[in-house]
């Protein structure tokens, strides 16, 4: 049974960067942001076993789920390979989603992160493809893809091998598309070719895509005062065909709102309007920065407690903004209740998990000459 495009909203709503308060999930602001977005005709929920260090399929439970008919509302959740050590493992994870969200089955299903080496390797070694076909058939799962962050060549393979794959998950967004890692524009024309529906994750690249130096964002106000600089990266992902439905991992009503604003009267790019996009690319591309999406994959198992994404974040904003002592200030009251960057032993553990494949540790290392040298000399 293939996936129904008109039924799923072009705005899907992330569970990945939920607000919270005081170091735990706001459920009463996740209730606030499910009404809103529900009662704006939209109904597509995507979470994940690790998001939020296990607790945000529990979240969708609690605000979601005991709240809404179970026929209102989709739900999707994600196999980790990296919580796979044996084969028990997968139906003991499976079991365990299914009690976490409260539900009887999900709508979408994903094998997690799909790329060369281990994940890909976990998910071949224990006939991971075959066993969603298997609860698909029990009807545990309605439709059965995976997200991927591998290379072109390794999703080709899988798609030859696996024609019933029903939909695949790519990072995708205008700043990606020549990125030699990311490689989003070849990930994109190789499913678009076969006509496989996309869902598009980081189409704001993190919130990287949502503020820019005042003449940069100046260009785009220019063309469409009205409109923040958030909605044309999510415009300009939505106005590629065979993209089904674009992600936002939305952590405030403010970004809920103006998310909503861009997509329930939703209006394609000009022409004219993807040239000023291809143009501010360039302007971007133009002064260095380290491609954190700010997933937070990488800080629950560093044994130092860096907040890697942060520092990450003072690092990009200090390149635009050099003058700036608010970074600096931003910084000294991270590492107050955090690990400083020269704190980094090397262990490597966030390397093997980033999906953005980033040498995280040397990157800490520059970082640390940049952020820690003042505070020591």
């Amino acid at each position: 049974m293939s996936i129904d495009l008109g039924t799923m909203p072009k705005l899907g709503f992330g569970l990945m960067r939920l607000p919270e308060k005081d170091g735990v999930i706001d459920h009463e602001h996740v209730c606030r942001m499910v009404d809103k977005y529900m009662r704006a005709g939209m109904n597509y929920f995507d979470t994940a076993y690790i998001y939020h260090g296990g607790k945000s399929e529990t979240a969708a439970r609690e605000a979601l789920v005991k709240r809404y008919p179970r026929e209102s509302f989709m739900i999707a959740t994600k196999l980790p390979a990296w919580e796979v050590k044996k084969k028990e493992d997968i139906e003991r994870i499976f079991n365990e989603q299914l009690e976490r969200t409260g539900v009887d089955y999900f709508d979408l299903y994903l094998l997690h992160s799909i790329e060369e080496g281990n994940n890909y390797d976990t998910y071949v070694k224990y006939d991971c493809f075959k066993w969603g076909l298997e609860k698909k058939a029990q009807g545990k799962i309605r439709h059965f893809g995976f997200s991927f962050h591998g290379s072109p060549e390794l999703l080709s393979e899988i798609l030859d091998a696996h024609p019933e794959i029903e939909f695949v998950q790519i990072q995708l967004n205008y700043l990606d598309r020549t990125n030699p890692v990311v490689q989003s524009q070849r990930l994109y024309d190789i499913l678009h070719e076969r006509n496989i529906p996309i869902i598009v994750m980081e189409p704001v690249r993190g919130g990287m895509l949502a503020s820019f130096t005042p003449d940069i964002e100046e260009k785009f106000k220019a063309r469409q005062p009205e409109r923040s600089i958030a909605s044309w990266a999510l415009r300009f992902v939505g106005s590629l065909p065979g993209v089904m439905t674009i992600l936002s991992g939305m952590s405030a009503e403010e970004q809920m709102d103006d998310n909503i604003s861009t997509f329930k009267n939703f209006e394609p790019l000009a022409d004219d309007e993807f040239k000023l996009v291809n143009e501010i690319t360039e302007d971007i591309l133009s002064v260095p920065q380290i491609g954190c999406t700010a997933c937070k994959y990488c800080c629950d198992g560093c044994p130092q407690k860096i907040s890697i994404p942060d520092v990450f974040r003072t690092v990009n904003t200090l390149r635009r903004y050099p003058d700036d002592w608010r970074s600096k200030n931003f910084y000294s009251g991270l590492v107050s209740r955090s690990g400083k960057a020269s704190d980094c032993v090397g262990c490597g553990q966030c390397e093997r998990v980033c999906p953005q494949h980033l040498p995280i540790t040397s990157l800490l290392k520059e970082a640390a000459q940049i952020l820690d040298q003042p505070a020591t000399s």
